[in-house]
């Protein structure tokens, strides 16, 4: 019995103590909800296959609603609140009939499904979060929830609407593009594609070398090296590839195996492909490629340019042959047969003079023989050759032998000119100096030019400068047309002794088709004696064929402006080297610009001069440093000149000179 006693209280304790509190939370609800409605709502909540009322979830205040989709959660974690949104979620996006509801403030219930009978112990959680919901709810959070209820309605109308409206704009869109292609074009495009890629020329050429470099590639990564296999495989297939492609560089220079080798090289290719895949080592190996490649260019770009300026100022052995054999002969004539015929001509005004100061016996028989060749009246020219006393003989020679026609011709020494010393001439004092010459030529001295073409010898030749002093050259002439050694003349000049040059003194073809003959390319305009005086973006002009007034220029003095600039330039900060510069000085607002068809410039640095071009020119001149008789000549170009070369000619022929 003693021990009955605390049994049966322990026992009633836990019975009651329940049911007691339970009563003392349903008496703590508000005033404003009523016993009867929770139970009401409690009794409406459905497990397993029954459908009821949860109004203490959000109300969809909407006309019509979507069927919600009943989902079966087998598991017992899951509470009714992750459902109910998920199964809100569900609803608004899917296509299910659509059902009225039955008064307002009510939504659609949510269904849940209960695998056994198991789940019937969640009706307690379902309760507690019901009433936990209900407990935290006023009057004011209703009507705030009711507005929520009201926009979430207008927006599942909208989502519900908004698919359909995508549809009829991607419609309209798509029938738009379709209006607007040509199908024309779609038919036609197909054959432009295969067009472009049937006309690009030396395709298998091209890919030929693109194998050559993606080999080298996989030649250099890590993870082909460790291959030894496929780097014998891959090596043997380079020196195939390079076999085959040889000096090709065209298609139609290709073996006939091309096609073979190529194909296996591909295959190769793919094989390396295969082992190294890594995308980041390749890109860092082409990487190292481009930059080898681009300092290798730098270097044989400085290299290329300093052969190019050793070939233009070297003399090829034939033409160095050439003077030597002819002075031979020519002291080897009586006295009496080294005089030239015509001698009269020399100093009448009336005829056509042309002056050409070289020292290039071939170039200046060319000179000679295209202007004859091509003269209306070759009886009225009158030719003016001025050399050094080293091919003086050799020159006379030459014209000895080989006489222009019924042209006259008169070969002079510079050393003839007695009035030409470095007393009168300033310019022939500087260039004696040894501060020019070490400035021209010694580059190991700090005060020289590193700038290549300043190592001409041209440049202390006082050939170059004897155009400053045509008057006293040719006192009793009125009128000469100057002619540089590396011109051809293609048609009658007997035209320039008939252009007014309205009082100036030079006619020269201007050069303002291209930037880099304008003034300040010539000119120091830093020096305020050049800025001052000259517009450094002034047309410049050509030497090469210009018409000398001589009469304007004996009235002009041109003579003592020259020497006055060059005074002023004896530090070479004006100008730097050459004839032009002191030319477009001392000309300056003299010159009378003659039409671009006399004088065509280009053919020795410029190998896209236009071929209508060059044949309507009267005069074709070619300055720069590929020279027609030099190797390094432009080939297209040569053939204007070498048709003036009779090679045939004995001592052409013993001193090997050919075209």
């Amino acid at each position: 019995m003693v021990r009955r006693k605390p049994v049966l209280v322990l026992l009633c304790f836990t019975v009651l103590a329940p049911i007691f509190l339970y009563t003392d939370r349903l008496s703590s609800f508000p005033s404003s909800i009523s016993n009867d409605d929770f139970i009401e709502d409690v009794s409406n909540v459905a497990f397993g296959n029954e459908v009821g009322k949860l109004n203490a979830l959000p109300q969809e205040l909407t006309n019509a609603v979507k069927e919600p989709i009943g989902i079966v959660y087998p598991d017992n974690s899951i509470n009714s609140h992750q459902i109910s949104v998920q199964s809100r979620d569900v609803s608004a996006t899917s296509n299910a009939q659509e059902v009225p509801l039955r008064k307002s403030g009510e939504h659609k219930s949510r269904v849940l499904s209960a695998t056994d009978e198991r789940n019937l112990s969640e009706k307690g959680s379902v309760i507690e979060q019901v009433v936990n919901r209900r407990i935290g709810k006023d009057d004011s959070e209703k009507s705030k929830a009711e507005e929520e209820n009201k926009e979430l309605g207008s927006q599942q109308t909208e989502v519900q609407s908004t698919p359909e409206k995508q549809e009829s704009k991607s419609q309209k869109k798509s029938e738009e593009t379709t209006h607007k292609v040509d199908p024309e074009k779609l038919k036609t495009a197909p054959q432009d594609r295969n067009s472009s890629s049937t006309v690009m020329p030396d395709a298998r050429v091209r890919h030929l070398r693109d194998q050559l470099i993606r080999a080298k590639v996989f030649l250099g990564l890590g993870a082909t090296r460790t291959n030894p296999q496929y780097i014998r495989e891959l090596r043997l297939r380079i020196r195939e590839v390079q076999r085959t492609l040889g000096d090709a560089t065209k298609d139609s220079d290709l073996p006939r195996n091309a096609n073979e080798k190529l194909k296996v090289m591909e295959q190769t290719l793919a094989k390396g492909k295969q082992i190294q895949d890594d995308c980041a080592a390749v890109i860092k190996k082409l990487r190292a490629m481009l930059h080898s490649m681009e300092e290798q260019l730098r270097v044989n770009k400085k290299q290329a340019v300093f052969l190019t300026q050793l070939a233009a100022k070297t003399l090829p052995k034939g033409l160095h042959c050439l003077p030597l054999r002819l002075s031979t002969e020519y002291y080897a004539l009586d006295p009496s047969q080294q005089q030239f015929p015509n001698q009269e001509k020399l100093e009448d005004p009336n005829l056509h003079h042309y002056a050409l100061f070289s020292d290039n016996i071939l170039a200046a028989a060319v000179v000679v023989n295209s202007t004859v060749s091509n003269a209306k009246h070759p009886s009225n020219l009158v030719f003016h050759v001025v050399t050094d006393r080293l091919n003086y003989a050799a020159m006379k020679m030459w014209f000895l032998s080989n006489p222009p026609g019924k042209a006259a011709i008169h070969v002079q020494n510079i050393e003839e000119f007695t009035w030409l010393n470095a007393s009168y001439s300033p310019v022939l004092k500087q260039l004696g100096s040894q501060s020019m010459i070490d400035y021209y030529f010694r580059t190991h001295h700090a005060n020289s030019d590193p700038n290549l073409k300043f190592r001409n010898p041209k440049y202390l030749s006082i050939l170059n400068h004897l155009r400053f002093y045509l008057p006293e050259i040719f006192p009793k002439l009125n009128k000469v047309v100057f002619l540089d050694d590396d011109i051809v003349v293609q048609k009658d000049l007997s035209g320039l002794w008939t252009i007014n040059l309205k009082g100036k003194v030079n006619g020269a073809v201007e050069t303002c088709g291209e930037s880099f003959h304008r003034f300040d390319r010539y000119l120091n305009f830093s020096n305020p004696l050049i800025s001052k005086n000259f517009d450094p973006h002034a047309c410049g002009w050509a030497y090469g064929m210009n018409v000398f007034d001589l009469v304007e220029w004996r009235k002009q003095n041109i003579t003592e402006v020259y020497h006055s600039w060059q005074r002023l330039n004896h530090d070479r900060l004006l100008w730097k080297l050459g004839s032009l510069p002191p030319g477009l000085i001392t000309f300056w607002n003299r010159t009378f610009p003659l039409d671009r068809a006399w004088h065509i410039l280009g053919l020795g640095y410029n190998p896209h001069v236009a071929q209508k071009e060059i044949e309507r020119a009267a005069v074709i001149h070619y300055n720069g440093n590929m020279k027609p008789w030099l190797e390094i000549g432009v080939p297209k170009y040569r053939n204007y000149w070498s048709k003036y070369v009779d090679y045939d000619q004995v001592f052409l022929r013993e001193c090997n000179i050919s075209p």
